[in-house]
């Protein structure tokens, strides 16, 4: 039997500590970094503005001092250091009163998730996490901003492996947001038009997206669920950091969603939650698990799902921004392409 070790206690003491990441959430969200790059100091002054308690601010930034967080300049009185000018600005991933409060506390329900291969989000806040999202358009509004670009990422209309869009005249971008990387594909691409597909309440804000871009006149939008029947026939259907968000039961319903509609001839495209997985092994994701149920996959895996949804992988490949994309056809389908993986 092996001793355990005081270095052992202690670094097992360091990783299991939940105090100091809650201190960096308090102060985030109180904005204390920006209130000391404004000029207060001393922590009744700080805690006046925040809205806070004196006594227990100061606490907390003791602490955080310990930990190498801010300067303690005299008693009661705070600066910023290196640590510390990190967390000025909005910080949506830190602020407990939007969504970054949503991934702290979640964080309470992996045991269930562990148990169980299931979400357990509902077991904290009531609901599953798209329908809690619904249910509260602040912190929806703040998990678009966490997520970037109009909630749907930066946008990059390099999405093919071949770069190949002879054949394209049709784009339908499923899940897409408030549409800002269909708007970059139909600027770089006048000969083609796009339907945007998401929520209502998504798809509603897209306009000035549209407008803001030229190619408003080249879209059409879609107000629904990717679980109901998707627009047919067109030639390109794009899943941009979907099919991460879910466990396999649904991101194959989905996949075959988009099956059916590019059939006889047309292409799935997938960006985002698939890796090249040499070792079949794929990043665990542990956030999206206890969000979501959600997972990367290996290319391995995804094939698995795909042949179950009615799909070939034809295509896979690195794009030079470090993207790994995933083309593929209706099985079947006439003129099908044999695969092919490597760098794009």
């Amino acid at each position: 039997m092996t001793a355990v070790t005081d270095r052992q206690t202690a670094d097992l003491a360091a990783l299991a500590d939940l105090c100091t990441p809650w201190c960096v959430h308090v102060v985030a969200t109180l904005r204390i970094a920006d209130l000391i790059a404004a000029g207060a100091a001393d922590v009744t002054d700080l805690a006046a503005r925040a809205g806070c308690d004196a006594g227990s601010l100061d606490r907390v930034l003791r602490h955080l001092v310990s930990k190498g967080v801010f300067e303690q300049v005299a008693p009661g009185t705070f600066g910023l250091n290196e640590a510390a000018e990190g967390l000025r600005g909005p910080l949506p991933g830190y602020d407990l009163d939007g969504i970054g409060g949503r991934m702290a506390q979640a964080w309470g329900s992996l045991l269930g998730a562990v148990r169980t291969g299931e979400p357990a989000y509902q077991q904290v806040f009531g609901r599953p996490f798209w329908a809690d999202l619904d249910a509260h358009p602040g912190i929806a509004a703040s998990f678009d901003e966490l997520m970037g670009v109009a909630g749907h990422g930066r946008p990059d209309p390099a999405v093919l492996v071949s770069d190949d869009w002879a054949q394209v005249r049709w784009v339908v971008d499923v899940g897409g947001g408030t549409g800002a990387m269909l708007a970059e594909i139909l600027r770089a691409r006048p000969g083609i038009r796009g339907t945007l597909l998401d929520l209502p309440g998504q798809v509603a804000r897209s306009g000035e997206v549209f407008r803001s871009a030229g190619v408003a006149e080249r879209v059409t939008a879609a107000g629904q669920s990717f679980f109901d029947p998707l627009p047919a026939g067109a030639d390109l259907y794009l899943l941009k950091n979907v099919l991460a968000d879910w466990p396999d039961r649904e991101a194959t319903a989905i996949l075959t969603r988009c099956a059916a509609a590019a059939r006889p001839a047309g292409r799935v495209v997938v960006l985002g939650g698939i890796s090249p997985g040499e070792d079949g092994q794929a990043a665990p994701a542990l956030l999206m698990m206890v969000l979501v149920g959600g997972k990367d996959r290996s290319l391995a895996d995804f094939a698995g799902l795909a042949g179950q949804a009615g799909l070939e992988v034809t295509a896979a490949g690195q794009q030079p921004s470090g993207r790994f994309v995933v083309e593929c056809r209706p099985a079947g389908a006439p003129g099908r392409p044999s695969a092919r993986v490597g760098a794009a």
